[in-house]
């Protein structure tokens, strides 16, 4: 029940790498047949990747090493290419820690960021958006979908803020891609970022969508691969992994996101429904549909993973990216949360290899495992003990 945090290598996609490793080994930059080899995958790889976010010039997509990577080229590549145009950022403070970190790195060489707040669902209001924006305004990056609390994003409405201001739109679909239709060119994204391991590919791979006419700048330089924006000879066999996985996302996300609804809201309802002072994190309904936040009173989340744990059933606090950190989730304090609420939660992500039993299964067992930790904890009022 934590498929935020990493994701299975779907079988079809290990087979589609295998070549790629011992009998296609080729460097796509070489000229003989083995290189060309290699630049037909790398290429069609391209393709069923800008399928997926709909994309109609493959060539706008980039490969990177993951979503961090993808996050600071875009940023960074922004900010440092059009300083002359202006110095000001604007983001949320329930970004992915990568995208808080690089507007922090930007701010100590002279950028200003404006972090918007979100409501206690999680949402951006776009008009306090279009406010924030004055005339040294050059970036924007909003996430499609928070991956802690599930809330998707008023994305396309944003993109057009952004258009209507000429300022550049960068969206964190790390979280969604695969999860949730995504279209480049309808929601007016200028830059997107993704990452293999969040769909069923490999992990150490990812990818940026930079749309044509974008003026951005490479973070690293080298021998001139990916356009010249991210050099570095091709990950071959992770990038056929990333195409694969991307065009079976394509196909199922339809389908797998329906049934992924219907086993989020059984564990939301039975949870609610059957353990008193427990809540639901993040917005109702415009939520990704594997994710369900919950946080119960009195009790740490630590406490409930390890209780879990012991029973079979893996959960998350947060971020793994966040939590290496005994602080609170900074996306659960954003949304208005005190401490000891934000200590209480949990978030459960499922994919597709669980099942309804799986859901039973947690519910069959969580109450008590709540009921136990309460019992311990010098929080819980006596009444309840009773």
């Amino acid at each position: 029940m934590d498929y935020a945090a990493g994701m299975p290598i779907d079988p079809r996609v290990f087979e589609a790498m295998k070549p790629y490793f011992m009998a296609d080994y080729g460097n796509p930059s070489s000229s003989h047949s083995f290189g060309v080899s290699a630049r037909n995958a790398l290429m069609e790889s391209r393709e069923k990747v800008a399928r997926l976010i709909g994309v109609e010039k493959p060539e706008e997509v980039i490969f990177t090493s993951g979503g961090t990577e993808s996050n600071n080229l875009a940023m960074k590549g922004v900010a440092y290419r059009n300083k002359e145009k202006g110095n000001h950022i604007i983001t949320t403070t329930i970004e992915h820690i990568s995208v808080i970190n690089i507007c922090k790195h930007l701010q100590k060489q002279g950028f200003e960021t404006t972090f918007l707040p979100v409501d206690k669902q999680g949402v951006v209001n776009p008009e306090e958006l279009k406010d924030a924006i004055t005339d040294k305004t050059i970036l924007i990056s909003v996430m499609y979908a928070n991956g802690e609390i599930g809330t998707i994003q008023p994305v396309r409405e944003i993109g057009k803020i952004a258009h209507e201001n000429q300022i550049y739109f960068h969206v964190d679909a790390v979280a969604a891609a695969g999860k949730a239709p995504i279209n480049v060119e309808e929601e007016n994204i200028d830059l997107l970022s993704i990452s293999s391991n969040d769909m069923y590919g490999p992990k150490g791979v990812g990818a940026l969508y930079i749309k044509k006419g974008t003026r951005i700048q490479p973070v690293t330089q080298g021998g001139g691969q990916e356009r010249g924006l991210r050099s570095g000879t091709e990950n071959i066999p992770g990038i056929v992994g990333m195409g694969k996985a991307a065009e079976i996302a394509k196909e199922e996300v339809v389908a797998e996101g329906k049934r992924l609804s219907q086993l989020r809201d059984k564990l939301i309802k039975g949870v609610l429904n059957t353990i008193e002072h427990s809540y639901l994190n993040g917005h109702p309904t415009k939520r990704l549909p594997n994710n369900a936040n919950l946080r119960f009173s009195y009790i740490e989340g630590e406490s409930l993973i390890l209780g879990l744990d012991m029973r079979g059933i893996q959960v998350s606090s947060g971020s793994a990216c966040t939590s290496k950190t005994l602080e609170p989730s900074h996306v659960l304090l954003a949304i208005g949360l005190a401490h000891e609420e934000a200590h209480g939660s949990l978030v459960f992500t499922m994919g597709k290899q669980n099942s309804e039993e799986d859901v039973d299964y947690v519910l069959e067992v969580l109450p008590g495992v709540v009921k136990r930790l309460r019992a311990m904890s010098p929080l819980t009022p006596k009444e309840m003990l009773r």
